[in-house]
């Protein structure tokens, strides 16, 4: 498995559930993905330096991943609306 990994926090006012929906609708409309996994990391127990969340998503080969993600370029299935509806809730100054 390829596993490809995005840290990110979630943008002041917004609650955790919403982010983490908002980001399921998208990872369940990725193609090829085999699984992901959505963690968070709180009660101090991580490096200060890192975002509280992490994505971890699983594709059988790289190759899988870059189609993925020029699915999402291309907005098939249109898909780049479950894709703006999570990235809305990040914090883009500390997304990794």
């Amino acid at each position: 498995m390829n596993v490809y990994t995005v840290y990110a926090d979630v943008k002041e006012g917004i609650d955790a559930r919403t982010f983490v929906e908002n980001m399921e609708l998208f990872l369940n409309k990725l193609p090829q993905l085999e699984t992901y996994r959505i963690t968070r990391m709180k009660l101090g127990f991580r490096s200060m330096n890192l975002p509280e969340f992490r994505i971890d998503m699983e594709f059988e080969t790289m190759q899988a991943l870059d189609d993925a993600m020029s699915h999402v370029v291309s907005n098939k299935d249109d898909i780049e609306t479950e894709h703006v509806g999570f990235n809305q809730w990040v914090d883009g100054e500390t997304i990794q």
